[in-house]
């Protein structure tokens, strides 16, 4: 972090200028972290700086109060550059009671800047989160610049004879916090009330009362000359465009919509609500003006079902869900896999096994998406890496399936879907084409099971003149399509649907690598660690380390150029989100090259300094 010091003569008060900053935000379940988070990265995004967020929150709905489970948090990643990762450590700390300071002190940097609400702060609170001594008053913070502040007094003071009811009005006091925190970052109030006003738009007098009680503490912090020392993040150097700050759920849902759009094709989701891909089914169910048609299932298998019917009468279909519900979903899969009907299958990742860790980020579906269904039945497999091309994987997700006629399952996970990131909204004339491989009517040479050059059949629409078809569960005969248990049969059906997914190498970008081509050691990455590993690359090449970095997007197929990438390289280390899924991957499909790998599977995201510490240990070792 860049700081740059400025007097501001008027208020006595340093402004020091920085690059980039990260604000954590953490209380109990009930105290609104996410909305504050919320709140604080929108004017963030309005302000011009780039950002990223990180969303984190117990399973429960309502954790036991001041507890280490029970704490939320949102952490916050602003900058007037690029920025790829919500952060390592904190500059500031907003902490509503002593369970969360308890569970975030250590991911503050030396000397970061802590506000707190101390009226929380009493014998009984303080031993229910495990101190022994209040850490307000016994020093143990004196590497930090603390602000303890009585904010729940503050608040009620300020609202009193404002609201009939005390105790609901005190769900304001993160407000009052969040007014403090804009007064510290020098932030426009204007912006606030506009984004508070959106959000509360079907409930006047509360989106007046958090209004004014964000303004009161601003004016508090500004009328007691809080800090001696504010901060200033500058706007991003973007290019022009329209933006918006978006969370990987949303670009998803957008990304699918834009390519109906392109496609002709009329969008059908069905799906079953399940943490953390829910949104992308709330997110539809909005747009039913764009053609959107959404139904929300029973369960996981009439969810999947419903969207395999609505592919076969001619619908971009599409089902969400997280691990758990793929694993239902399975074999559902393969019907779609055997009638070789288009269907995009969203996974938005979570800890697991079984019910896991549903509020927490994982990459440890990988082998599910691959392998797990019975049979020989190959899909796509694609990965989105940021909150904001979670747009465009979803809409080339949805070429591949629309035009190669076969399912295509997208990773994404829970620190993506949930999290947020500064989005320039394309035009739609900038996206590439979808053609899919409609039949005609009273085509004389239609057969359900006749192929093209990339081993494609043709989509027959039920109704269309001429091209009446069946589909099943069942082997067909190639070609003509009825029923059939010939082996040899099953056989080239079965080389048939694994080229097809293999061809669709041919129609897919090349890998990249950034930095040098050839080196000391490539840093082999997918999905949504790619923030923290382009990080942790740029910090090594800047370290005068050969090292590059390849993070995939296309898993199966591979893109062509891979085993040409790996052999310019004297190692080769994976990292991932899990115990090595990918690596045991790439072990089986390019066998003669040698893998590192490094490992996380705590539900949390990389950190860089991490991955450095590792890569710096390859690299020293003969």
């Amino acid at each position: 972090m860049h700081r740059t010091q400025i007097q501001n003569i008027m208020t006595n008060n340093k402004i020091i200028e920085l690059d980039d900053a990260v604000v954590k935000f953490v209380g109990d379940s009930g105290d609104g972290m996410q909305v504050t988070g919320t709140l604080f990265s929108d004017t963030a995004a309005l302000m011009g700086n780039d950002l990223a967020t990180f969303p984190d929150y117990p399973a429960e709905i309502r954790a036991p109060h001041n507890t280490i489970a029970g704490v939320s948090g949102f952490q916050v990643h602003i900058g007037k550059r690029r920025i790829h990762t919500s952060g390592d450590n904190c500059d500031v700390l907003v902490a509503m009671n002593p369970a969360s300071l308890k569970a975030n002190l250590k991911w503050c940097k030396p000397n970061a800047t802590l506000i707190i609400d101390n009226d929380i702060f009493d014998v009984s609170g303080c031993e229910k989160a495990g101190y022994a001594s209040n850490p307000l008053t016994d020093n143990s913070l004196n590497g930090y610049k603390l602000y303890s502040l009585p904010i729940s007094t503050l608040t009620k003071n300020f609202i009193e004879g404002k609201v009939g009811d005390v105790k609901l009005g005190m769900r304001t006091k993160n407000m009052f916090l969040l007014g403090i925190v804009y007064n510290l970052f020098g932030m426009d109030l204007k912006t606030a009330h506009h984004l508070i006003g959106k959000r509360f738009k079907k409930k006047a007098s509360v989106a007046e009362l958090n209004k004014e009680v964000i303004s009161a503490g601003y004016q508090y912090a500004e009328e007691h000359n809080l800090f001696t020392e504010k901060f200033h993040v500058g706007p991003a150097d973007l290019e022009k465009g329209a933006y918006r700050n978006i969370t990987g759920n949303v670009a998803t849902a957008w990304g699918l919509l834009a390519a109906s759009e392109k496609s002709g094709r009329p969008l059908f989701l069905g799906s079953y609500p399940i943490t953390p891909a829910t949104e992308i089914l709330m997110e539809l169910a909005q747009h039913k003006s764009l053609g959107a048609k959404v139904f929300q299932a029973e369960d996981e298998i009439a969810g999947i079902c419903s969207a395999i019917g609505a592919s076969f009468s001619g619908s971009m279909a599409c089902t969400t869900t997280s691990g758990p519900g793929l694993s239902l979903k399975s074999e559902a899969i393969g019907l779609a896999v055997i009638t070789e009907l288009p269907l995009i299958i969203v996974n938005v990742q979570r800890g697991g096994p079984s019910t896991g860790l549903p509020t927490k980020s994982e990459q440890s579906d990988l082998y599910q998406a691959l392998y797990g269904r019975n049979g020989e039945c190959p899909v796509i497999v694609i990965a989105a890496s940021t909150a904001a091309n979670c747009f465009y994987y979803a809409y080339m997700a949805a070429k591949f399936s629309l035009e190669h006629m076969t399912p295509v399952i997208l990773l994404t996970d829970g620190y993506l879907g949930l999290g947020s990131q500064i989005f320039k909204i394309p035009k739609m004339s900038e996206l590439p084409e979808i053609k899919p491989p409609i039949a005609e009517a009273n085509d004389p040479d239609f057969k359900p099971y006749r192929r093209d050059n990339r081993l494609v059949r043709k989509w027959a629409i039920p109704g269309t003149i001429g091209l009446r078809h069946r589909v099943g569960g069942l082997e067909k005969l190639d070609i003509e399509g009825t029923v059939s248990t010939d082996p040899l049969n099953h056989q080239k059906m079965s080389e048939y649907r694994l080229q097809k997914v293999l061809k669709v190498a041919d129609y897919m970008p090349e890998q990249d690598v950034y930095g040098e081509d050839s080196g000391d050691l490539l840093v082999v990455s997918w999905g949504g660690t790619q923030g923290a590993v382009r990080s942790s690359v740029k910090h090594m090449i800047k370290d005068g380390k050969k090292v590059s970095h390849a993070h995939f997007h296309y898993i199966m197929p591979l893109p062509k150029n891979t085993a040409a990438i790996f052999s310019r390289f004297k190692k080769i280390i994976v990292c991932e989100l899990n115990m090595g899924q990918f690596v045991n991957y790439l072990r089986a499909s390019l066998p003669e090259y040698k893998y590192e790998q490094y490992n996380k599977i705590q539900g949390l995201p990389f950190l860089v300094a991490e991955l450095k510490a590792k890569y710096n240990q390859i690299l020293e070792e003969k």
